[in-house]
């Protein structure tokens, strides 16, 4: 017969095993969790109901709306001021920033990353094998991305090699695909289809070595995106369909919006114009039930691509533009914001030159 202490035990490790191998999305690990969270009030163990509340938080954040996932993360918030335990606040800390950045509020992001990378610094956290991963190299990572929206490019890629460098040194390989896919997308924004291949491999690589099922197919997405900037379509937007459908089977939802810009992109470098818009009206129907507004900018501004490429009503195309500036300005992400401005002004100009007789075909960025 089982204690209850011995039940604890086991739920948890099920629970982190389901998590990191099956991905966060995971029926199962939510399961555990929850059962977990009531033997540990019972038990009167907060050191391990805060293992609890992340894992709850790490299966809200990928299939909920964020308003829940942000609901658990204030719990582990809370009880981590309670504890006074540093260990806590970073994890908590963490699960602040990655939902704020989803919501978009990328200051707050930042914020919350940097108190938790600055308790690390100072000595501060104490992790185990037990856990799905490190959330420090995590929050490097959120912190880097929030910095790019932020305008400071130079930092950003400082904080990011040093996710994928300390995860390294961690020597937590699943921390380390969290960093490689991480810095993956940091590539795409930046537009660095050679990078965006080099680490999408990485994260295939790493994956498929240690069945990570969440991982694996981003990395995938990842490659196609790139196979179709280079040129080759076909196979780009084949790599992402399985990767998205792959992704979906692990019951994971978030992010999704963004991967579906990837394959709205691909469709449009291979001249499937208005397979590209149905991607994007499909991503805003997915962020708005999500509240995922992390790429909301460019969600608006490349339906004004796709809208000038289809020859749609002038009105229209402008409106998709003037919503990604005012949108970018709302969140203060300012790479955003520069990048709609330019894509309108370059509408702009070949719109003038339309009249003249010439093409009409705005480039992605």
């Amino acid at each position: 017969m089982l204690t209850a202490e011995d039940q604890l035990l086991i739920l948890m490790q099920a629970a982190s095993y389901l998590s990191a191998i099956r991905g966060q999305g995971a029926p199962g690990a939510r399961i555990c969790y929850e059962r977990a969270e009531s033997l540990c009030h019972s038990l009167d163990r907060p050191g391990l109901l805060y293992v609890t509340l992340i894992g709850q938080w790490r299966h809200t954040q990928v299939t909920d709306k964020l308003s829940a996932a942000m609901q658990v993360a204030e719990r582990a918030h809370s009880l981590a001021q309670k504890q006074d335990d540093p260990t806590q606040m970073i994890w908590a800390c963490n699960a602040l920033a990655a939902t704020l950045y989803f919501l978009g509020d990328f200051e707050s992001a930042r914020r919350f990353a940097m108190r938790a990378v600055d308790i690390w610094h100072s000595g501060g956290g104490q992790f185990h094998r037990g856990d799905v991963d490190t959330p420090v190299p995590g929050c490097l990572c959120y912190r880097a991305l929030s910095e790019w929206h932020l305008g400071e490019i130079a930092s950003c890629q400082a904080n990011m090699d040093e996710a994928i460098s300390l995860a390294k040194e961690l020597k937590d390989m699943h921390a380390l695909a969290v960093a490689l896919h991480f810095a993956a997308f940091l590539a795409h924004y930046e537009r660095n289809p050679t990078k965006v291949e080099r680490l999408a491999s990485e994260v295939i690589e790493l994956s498929t070595r240690h069945h990570y099922a969440q991982w694996l197919p981003i990395g995938s997405i990842l490659h196609g995106w790139a196979r179709s900037a280079f040129g080759d379509a076909t196979e780009g937007v084949s790599w992402i369909e399985g990767g998205i459908a792959d992704y979906r089977a692990t019951g994971g939802l978030r992010g999704l919006p963004f991967v579906l810009v990837l394959k709205a992109e691909a469709l449009y470098l291979g001249n499937r114009i208005f397979e590209a818009l149905e991607a994007i009206m499909e991503a805003e129907g997915l962020a708005e039930r999500l509240e995922e507004r992390l790429w909301r900018a460019e969600l608006h501004r490349l339906k004004g691509v796709f809208l000038t490429a289809m020859g749609a009503d002038e009105a229209q195309i402008e409106a998709s533009f003037c919503a990604a500036i005012s949108t970018a300005k709302q969140q203060k992400s300012v790479s955003l914001e520069k990048r709609a401005e330019a894509t309108r002004a370059e509408y702009r100009r070949q719109k003038a030159s339309v009249l003249r007789g010439h093409g009409f075909r705005l480039p992605l960025c």
